[in-house]
This record gives C-alpha cells, sequence and structure tokens, in this order.
C-alpha cells in the first residue's frame, strides 16, 4: 500500500463508513471493547489536569492503558495517545506536556518501544503509519522533535543517544517518481531500511535525519544538518546535505 492509499484509507476510517463510534475505537482507540473504550475516554478526561494532581491521577490510572508500562513512568498534561495497546514503555519514562504518540498499525502488536529512563521534551511527536519506532535506553529526545516511520521503514534509536530540540528524523516517505502519468502520491514509497541513530550519538538542534540515515556509534550532527545516508562511527558532520567536518579522535 503507498502512502497516498493509506491516507485515503484513514479518510474513509474517520468520515465513513460503520457507526461514528466504531470509527472512533478504530482510528483512536484502537480495540472493539466497549470496556477498553471507556476507560480510554476516562483517561482521556484526565489528560488536562494541571500540577500534582493531574500528575498523580495519571500515574494511578494510565499505565493500563498500554501494551506495557514499566515502573515510575510519569506522565504530563495534555499528552495525545492513539492505540495505546500498541505503545510498550519501559521503566522511569518521563513523558513530557503536549507529546504525541501515535502507534496505529494494521498488523503489528508492538509499534513504539520505549527504553528505560528515556526522556520525551515538550511537543515531542511519534508517529507510525504501518511502520515502527524504537527507542534503547536512557535516550533524551529535545522540545518539538518528530519522529515518523511509515511502511515498514522502521527508526531505531539506540542506547544513551541525545536529540535536540526540532530534531527531524523519518523512516519511508521516498516516493516512487517514475512516471509523469501518476501524481506522485499514488506511485508508493521505496522499500528501505529506514533510519537508525547509533549508540551515543549527539544530534544538534534542528538535524534532520532522512530515510536512509544511518548515525554510527558516538558520531555528531551539527546544528541543522541535513543526513541522507551512512556516517561513520566517531565522525561529525554538518551542513545540507551533511558532509564529514572533522572527527572525535581529533578533538
Amino acid at each position: 500500500m503507498n502512502d497516498r492509499s493509506d491516507a485515503l484509507k484513514t479518510q474513509r476510517s474517520v468520515t465513513q463508513g460503520a457507526s461514528g463510534l466504531k470509527r472512533y475505537q478504530a482510528v483512536l482507540v484502537g480495540s472493539s471493547s466497549l470496556l477498553r473504550t471507556l476507560y480510554y475516554e476516562w483517561c482521556c478526561w484526565l489528560s488536562p489536569i494541571p500540577g500534582a494532581v493531574g500528575l498523580a491521577l495519571r500515574k494511578a490510572f494510565w499505565p493500563r492503558l498500554f501494551g506495557q508500562c514499566g515502573k515510575g513512568v510519569m506522565f504530563g498534561a495534555h499528552i495525545i495517545l492513539r492505540h495505546p495497546r500498541r505503545i510498550h514503555l519501559g521503566n522511569h519514562v518521563v513523558i513530557s506536556e503536549g507529546v504525541l504518540l501515535d502507534a496505529r498499525h494494521s498488523e503489528s502488536d508492538t509499534v513504539i518501544r520505549i527504553g528505560d529512563d528515556v526522556i520525551l521534551a515538550n511537543n515531542t511527536m511519534i508517529s507510525c503509519k504501518e511502520g515502527s519506532v524504537t527507542i534503547g535506553q536512557r535516550v533524551g529526545i529535545g522540545a518539538y522533535t518528530i519522529i515518523q516511520s511509515a511502511q515498514h521503514c522502521p527508526v531505531f534509536i539506540e542506547d544513551d543517544a541525545i536529540l535536540g530540540p526540532r530534531a527531524y528524523l523519518v523512516g519511508g516517505g521516498n516516493y516512487h517518481t517514475d512516471s509523469f502519468d501518476r501524481p506522485i502520491s499514488q506511485q508508493g514509497i521505496r522499500k528501505s531500511t529506514g533510519c537508525r541513530v547509533g549508540a551515543g550519538v549527539w544530534l544538534g538542534a534542528n538535524v534532520s535525519l532522512l530515510d536512509g540515515a544511518d548515525m554510527g556509534e558516538g558520531s555528531i550532527a551539527a546544528a541543522g544538518a541535513v543526513v541522507t545516508g551512512a556516517v561513520a562511527a566517531g565522525a561529525i558532520v554538518g551542513g545540507v546535505p551533511a558532509r564529514p567536518i572533522g572527527h572525535r579522535s581529533e578533538t
């Protein structure tokens, strides 16, 4: 299925066909169970409650929403969840205010996996359209970061990586463009291995990792870099498109 047909499928799921309740369950809840839907609704009511009271209520009730939720997970206000049963959280994860976790998938029950001691700063978005996102342990993700995975092109972020604010990571999203007889949106997405951030990587502010990017262990991308391919372990890259500008062994 290409990205255009996936978008049309989502549009039909929201606006056409079954009853409003069934559409709501299919697109947001990820379950046709009435009991699970009611529990999801209750948890949505808790989302905007501010301060310590909101933190305590979400800590008490939200863990049951997920496929897995470890100990000591903290949930800020105004978090948006879609298909939470497909989200697996490790221990001591911090999900800050305004984070969106969208784990919609037609097959897999493990779509977003977040390891122990991960921090998602304010307004981070992790979105999957038939893809998957895996985040290792002790990862810090800066505010307003966007991570997207489409059409079975995964995103991997390994242990101890640091992502600066407004980073953009995407697995998938490169369309076939060979035919002039059809709109690009109808030609499908090229298959790929997705996008990977190796262990101990540091991405500066506003760094973009496009489909096919692979940051080697301990490498660095300078602020504003656009990475499109493989980066060697320990290398320092910068620019658009990103090119080697140094190596950590030389600093």
